[in-house]
């Protein structure tokens, strides 16, 4: 049975999957690593650890069985490491996407007029979410880092490069153009590393990876059980999902509720220019070519719960908060606006800050954490409206997926909010599935990849059923308590 490896690096843990020929799940093996917190606003992690959790991971889903005919790598996108090229050796720990230290820099940077460029040529807007200003950060600030630079001894590299000069032996350091697109170095329009950006944030184009289309050939990884796999299938974690549900075509559009919530539409070859704060980026199409899609970056999806369970202990498992926010029948105006990192689109707030509001004497936990369930589909209801009104298309379905997409009570939130069908399949981690199929793709296994039987299967249906005055209402007040805590 021919069989294919998906390894997602996520933002707080590997998980690599076994998928057979129809992209049905055989094996699955899940390992977390530590999320580093040096200082207010700073998100770090380590090279060394996230390596160890995809070694331990393969070995595992591996165990006992024959060695795929490929693999493919997803991950968490924007996050970047400083490596010596020569060693592989991390030169300090990488910058996760979620890090806001170059805020002020950012400011800087629109203020001196660079952020019609930065629009431009990659699609984004200047916010220290993107790997640009972070790679800068490193350059000035880490002395080893300097160092390297100036010995032409060193290679700035977001996970899924990490992930292919480790698994090569060093042999490929490569990324793909769905995560080159979110370094703010890349040109979209060109597909290759602009240098005009690179001069801008003081990047040589030589200490970026090679750049390989999403299905192409990244190498040869070597297993810790030996085996030897063709590396074929690379996209960032969000292109990766979206590929992975399917959506391959112009119109089709996903969401995916994980740490954050990241909503992708495709738009095919037409680049779509955003003037409410949603971002051009590059995703795969059905034979792993560029394409162009719209998303929308909602920073805080479900670290939201996570918060509720780590930091607050208002519950004791993510699971729990469906059953705990149906024992109310509504928020009894509570609001929770999570703004834990600064705001995503359409806002890009990097200052705002989280807050609580509407709290009263008899204010419940219950309260709370259907306010927390809410302020997920508000958010991403909000994006949806931007996508409608700056694509002109219907959007009226919604494919999900992700951890949080299991919760059914966030998914008819999310239905009633947003006003369109959400769509949930029996295996709602389409992120490492779409790794595999690039993977597949890759590699020739099928003629196109809407042949995997899972592609053939039921979706679930959550159909909008509030009335449309009581949700512009609800949109309302959502945007009045958002208004509340901007900087």
């Amino acid at each position: 049975m021919s069989t294919l490896l998906a390894v997602d690096a996520g933002t707080t843990g590997v998980t690599s999957i076994l998928f057979d020929a129809d992209l049905r799940r055989v094996a699955t093996a899940y390992s977390e690593f530590p999320q580093g917190f040096p200082q207010p606003g700073w998100v770090e992690h380590s090279a060394e650890e996230i390596l160890a959790a995809v070694d331990a991971t393969v070995a595992e889903v591996l165990d006992g069985r024959e060695a795929p005919v490929a693999l493919g790598i997803t991950n968490q996108r924007e996050t970047v490491f400083a490596l010596e090229r020569s060693s592989g050796r991390a030169l300090g720990p990488g910058i996760v996407w979620q890090d806001r230290r170059t805020a002020e820099r950012c400011r800087e940077l629109k203020a001196a007029g660079h952020e019609q460029l930065v629009r431009r040529t990659t699609g984004l807007v200047l916010d220290p979410y993107f790997s640009g200003t972070k790679i800068e950060w490193m350059l000035r600030e880490r002395d080893e880092v300097a160092a390297a630079a100036r010995a032409g001894d060193i290679v700035f590299c977001t996970v899924d490069a990490l992930l292919v000069r480790h698994l090569t032996g060093g042999e490929s350091c490569a990324t793909d153009p769905t995560n080159a697109s979110r370094t703010m170095l890349y040109d979209i329009e060109a597909r290759g590393w602009s240098s005009e950006l690179c001069a801008l944030f003081g990047v040589d184009v030589a200490w970026l990876p090679e750049l390989v289309p999403s299905a192409g050939d990244f190498g040869t990884a070597r297993l810790p059980n030996g085996a030897e796999v063709l590396i074929r299938g690379i996209a960032g974690d969000q292109q990766a999902a979206l590929f992975g549900q399917g959506c391959w075509d112009e119109g089709t559009f996903k969401n995916t509720y994980g740490t954050g919530c990241f909503l992708l539409l495709n738009t095919g070859d037409r680049r779509v220019e955003s003037e409410k704060g949603l971002l051009t980026t590059i995703a795969a199409s059905r034979d792993g070519a560029p394409c162009f899609a719209l998303e929308g970056s909602v920073f805080s999806g479900g670290l939201i719960l996570q918060w509720l369970r780590d930091q607050l202990g208002v519950i004791d498992d993510a699971a729990d908060s469906e059953a705990i926010a149906r024992t109310v029948d509504d928020t009894a105006g509570v609001f929770l606006v999570p703004a834990f990192a600064g705001l995503g689109a359409p806002y890009w707030d990097a200052d705002a800050r989280a807050a609580l509001l509407g709290l009263t004497r008899g204010s419940s936990r219950a309260h709370v954490v259907r306010a927390a369930l809410e302020a997920i589909a508000f958010q991403c209801a909000e994006i949806v409206e931007l996508l409608r009104e700056e694509t002109g298309l219907a959007v009226d379905e919604l494919l999900v997926d992700g951890g949080a997409a299991a919760n059914d009570f966030l998914m008819q939130a999310q239905a009633d909010l947003a006003r369109l069908t959400v769509l949930r399949g029996e295996d709602v981690e389409s992120t490492a599935r779409g790794a595999a199929a690039l993977a597949g793709v890759g590699i020739g296994l099928w003629p196109d990849p809407g042949e995997a039987g899972v592609f053939r299967g039921g979706m679930e249906r959550f159909e909008a059923s509030l009335d449309d005055e009581t949700r512009v209402a609800r949109l309302a007040e959502w945007r009045a308590a958002v208004a509340r805590v901007r900087s």
